[in-house]
């Protein structure tokens, strides 16, 4: 970034709420985000809860006046939760109508018909990818578990042969492509366009999957060989159904809102005018609101109709899809609110005015901030919503498709090598009957390589574009 382009961007920039210097800036930052690793860590409060304190003692720590804090707090929890709070919603609705309809098994199922030997590998990694484009990662281990074990003991397979693709494929999904929580707020944060990342996320999230997935389950077969769980196989959605939506219908309901949106990502690049009337429409049809709006009102029908759920039973299943996203909506709205925090105190400024010096690549530098906090605190989305706070003035000066990457740096960066403060690490130990080490063996360093290889890509394609 060039020495203008910094000055142009600060005189644009509001006012700061504290005239501290760049030294008591730094020790405000990481004593903010020391609180915030703390509580979580330590004391196991809640991350809404440790956001909140944090981005409080961080303005603190700056001389910040506290009623300025508290403003810029509610206001960045407000603005977040404007921005990426209804599509998180219609996301939940949708991934549970796939859930609970039975299309979710009616995918795998047929991905599974017609696979077997060498194949299966793949096969779970094109089901985990498929459904984990509208379903949280906690919610897509559940759905998947019962198939991974289910095919590990009946195919006599490998338990992380099996396991590890599926793995890969929800993890990749969960941090590279909109419309999860992460991703969504990286956007919102840097100003990207989401067409354009939802694309280059897709690219990205394809070699970065079959590494650490088909490939990387090779070697993991080998460090650790333990036998499915019987005890872990639950009940399948679908068994208590008298007939479920069939394969192209769900498919199509699932990649409905992806097409939609690279839709007017496409249009937007052709067309390239803003007064043109098929941008236009592109723009309002493709726009993530109405895209995941119109696969919800179609996957009524073509999941929930087709599954036999009456007016009532639909009724009930949208409004059980919106309990378990209330601590997610209020995490996602406190880490904007840390965010704002951390840009209402001049600190995205002191980064630009530090690293302008620095031989280091913007995206490295988001990549590396990722990492740290994600080793902190364990959690993938308090990585990439501190991280996007923190390096969201470098893409003032960044053309659409390096802001974009941008997203996709801290995204890859927040996956890194998951550990025992990560609750994933805990949900993946158990659900397949591993010990501590055994896990860290498979799916940390699973994690490892998929922010790894994520990360090079993106390093390699800011080469290129």
């Amino acid at each position: 970034m060039t020495r203008l382009s910094v000055e142009m961007l600060a005189a644009d920039a509001p006012e700061p709420i504290t005239s501290a210097g760049h030294a008591q800036l730094g020790i405000a930052v990481l004593a903010g985000i020391a609180v915030i690793v703390l509580l979580i860590t330590k004391f196991k409060l809640h991350a809404f809860l440790a956001l909140t304190i944090g981005s409080l003692a961080l303005g603190a720590f700056a001389g910040a006046p506290l009623d300025k804090v508290i403003t810029s707090f509610t206001a960045g929890l407000g603005s977040t939760v404007a921005g990426v709070g209804v599509l998180i919603a219609l996301g939940a609705i949708l991934g549970k109508l796939l859930a609970d309809s039975g299309g979710a098994d009616q995918i795998v199922d047929t991905i599974l018909a017609r696979a077997s030997g060498r194949a299966m590998p793949w096969a779970m990694v094109l089901i985990a990818s498929v459904i984990g484009l509208p379903l949280f990662f906690e919610v897509g281990i559940v759905l998947l578990i019962p198939v991974v074990l289910m095919v590990a003991r009946r195919g006599n397979y490998s338990l992380m042969r099996i396991g590890i693709p599926a793995l890969a494929g929800l993890s990749v999904m969960h941090g590279l492509v909109p419309p999860h929580p992460g991703p969504l707020v990286a956007i919102d944060a840097v100003h990207a366009n989401l067409g354009v990342t939802l694309a280059l996320g897709v690219l990205v999230a394809i070699p970065t999957v079959i590494i650490a997935g088909p490939v990387f389950s090779r070697f993991a077969a080998r460090w650790v060989d333990v036998p499915p769980p019987e005890k872990m196989i639950p009940q399948r959605a679908s068994d208590d159904l008298e007939r479920r939506p069939g394969f192209g219908a769900t498919l199509a309901t699932v990649l409905l809102p992806v097409v939609l949106m690279l839709s007017k990502a496409l249009v937007d690049i052709v067309v390239d005018d803003p007064e043109a009337t098929v941008q236009r429409v592109f723009d309002v049809v493709g726009s993530p609101l109405i895209a995941l709006l119109a696969a919800v009102l179609v996957g009524m029908f073509t999941l929930g109709r087709a599954a036999g759920f009456t007016r009532d039973r639909l009724s009930s299943t949208v409004e059980k899809s919106l309990v378990p996203i209330a601590g997610i909506l209020l995490i996602v709205g406190a880490g904007g609110g840390f965010k704002q925090t951390l840009i209402d105190s001049g600190v995205g400024e002191m980064i630009l005015e530090i690293s302008k010096d620095w031989s280091i690549p913007a995206l490295l530098l988001a990549w590396l901030i990722a990492v740290a906090i994600r080793l902190a605190t364990g959690s993938a989305t308090v990585a990439t919503i501190s991280a996007a706070g923190l390096v969201a003035p470098l893409a003032a000066d960044m053309s659409t498709a390096h802001t974009a990457l941008l997203v996709l740096a801290i995204g890859a960066g927040s996956l890194f090598f998951s550990h025992v403060n990560d609750a994933g690490f805990w949900l993946v130990k158990e659900y397949f009957g591993l010990g501590v080490g055994q896990t860290i063996k498979t799916w940390s360093v699973m994690e490892t390589v998929i922010s790894v290889v994520a990360g090079g890509l993106v390093l390699l394609l800011s080469l290129i574009l």
